[in-house]
């Protein structure tokens, strides 16, 4: 089985560098044409389920991907974007300038990273997302053979680390720009990442905060 780990396409929040969390951010005009070039990409692959994060900017690049394919696409609130509580909104920048902000160690150092101001750790969200997959993804392996998941970039790094068995510490390694999709295999039970990031659009943006 192949699953198309997804995330969404561009916001104001993301073009402004602004961290958004459970924030629900709707897609700009140009998070919209990645959103379709992405899914012009994709026209050709069969999709036999989909999943995506509640939050519109997910919802919309997951419908656009589908088309008019009649695939279900379920919302799963585990998919959505970690919780990041009062920080929300606040610019990337000035995080990552302040080691007193309650985000620097999440940005900088993220093995360090506890939140103080009503957010998730990165713990507890991977654990929402290895849950998702062995409740939603696992069972099906033997009847499904492409699956389409539509996310965000914290959260796809919890399914994707843990995968590639990227530490904490190196949260940020994985670059995932906007509408980037990683491809993944399951089989016997085991993921594997078999390409990571493809974008179908030109110059990838916002791939890290």
């Amino acid at each position: 089985m192949r699953i198309y780990l997804m995330r969404h396409g561009e916001t104001d929040w993301n073009k402004a560098r602004r961290l958004q969390g459970q924030s629900d951010v709707p897609l700009n005009e140009f998070g919209i044409e990645l959103a379709i070039k992405t899914a012009e990409g994709l026209k050709n692959v069969d999709f036999d389920a989909a999943f995506s994060s509640p939050l519109k900017r997910a919802l919309v690049t997951a419908q656009t991907v589908l088309g008019d394919r009649e695939v279900p696409l379920v919302t799963d609130e585990r998919l959505m974007e970690m919780n990041f509580g009062q920080s929300e909104g606040q610019g990337f920048d000035p995080m990552k300038q302040n080691p007193e902000h309650p985000l620097y160690a999440f940005l900088c150092k993220p093995e360090c990273y506890a939140p103080t101001d009503g957010g998730e750790s990165i713990g507890q969200a991977k654990k929402r997302a290895a849950d998702f997959l062995r409740d939603r993804i696992f069972p099906l392996e033997k009847s499904c053979r492409n699956v389409l998941i539509v996310a965000h970039g914290a959260l796809n790094r919890c399914i994707l680390n843990p995968i590639a068995g990227i530490p904490d510490k190196d949260f940020w390694k994985i670059g995932l720009p906007n509408c980037a999709v990683s491809i993944l295999s399951l089989e016997n039970g085991k993921l594997e990442i078999l390409e990571e990031s493809k974008v179908y659009y030109d110059i990838p943006v916002n791939g890290r905060p």
